[in-house]
């Protein structure tokens, strides 16, 4: 991972990373405008989703609430993380990809407040209070939690991501909030999006050498890895030559 992370930008400096600037001056510009007397309204209004909002005005929404910070956290901390963990998604995965992950990671989260609420605080694990029901999604921390376990994970930091996902649980475990659980949804739907992205993988690939038919010792016919007619063709001529 860290191999490609160096040879992506190699000569193209931060324009090789345009979506990880757009997250980071978004998120940036939202926080300065919900903290304004003005903007507090026009934020929530396009970028802020809750569960009790209707299907239709969540899901227009999503989007833009990938870039809004949460109010009661420090903005430098949210930047931070969109910076680097978006840089190396987009870096190494794509820009396509990295937003479809980011994507998938905040909708898990706020689908599951949904289903949380519908559920009631009556069903072990699942279950959320109804006053969960106006409370706003996480922002841009679900998309960042789901993207540092695909990419680790895609590329082999098996550790690091183990280490994303025992952080998750402890803060749930910590601070039982709504937050915390759209964070394990969030990490459900990238390891759902791993599993579904190593597959493709491996049909594409198809079987490997050890799947097929090994050639005899010798080569089966061949000399020096040539093709069985190449080397009868050099026997005919060296025998034209003869006589």
């Amino acid at each position: 991972m860290a191999g490609a992370v160096r040879a992506a930008p190699a000569g193209r400096g931060w324009r090789a990373v345009p979506l990880t600037l757009g997250a980071v001056c978004l998120t940036a510009l939202f926080h300065l405008v919900q903290n304004q007397p003005w903007g507090y309204g026009p934020v929530r209004a396009i970028g802020a989703v809750r569960a009790e909002d209707p299907v239709w005005a969540a899901l227009l929404r999503t989007p833009l609430s990938l870039f809004v910070p949460a109010l009661d956290l420090p903005v430098w901390g949210a930047l931070a993380q969109v910076l680097v963990v978006f840089g190396i998604a987009e870096t190494c995965l794509g820009r396509a990809r990295t937003l479809t992950v980011a994507y998938a990671a905040t909708l898990a989260g706020t689908a599951y407040a949904r289903l949380g609420v519908a559920l009631g605080p009556g069903t072990p694990l699942l279950g959320l209070p109804a006053s969960d029901a106006g409370v706003v999604d996480t922002g841009p921390s679900a998309a960042v939690v789901g993207l540092a376990v695909f990419v680790c994970w895609r590329y082999r930091a098996w550790l690091t991501g183990w280490l994303v996902i025992v952080a998750m649980v402890v803060e749930v475990v910590v601070k039982p909030n709504l937050a915390g659980k759209e964070h394990l949804a969030a990490l459900a739907a990238a390891v759902a999006a791993y599993g579904v992205s190593a597959w493709r993988r491996r049909s594409r690939q198809g079987p490997g050498p050890a799947g097929g038919s090994p050639s005899p010792p010798g080569g089966g016919g061949t000399r020096a890895g040539k093709p069985p007619t190449s080397s009868w063709k050099q026997r005919v001529n060296r025998a034209q030559r003869r006589s």
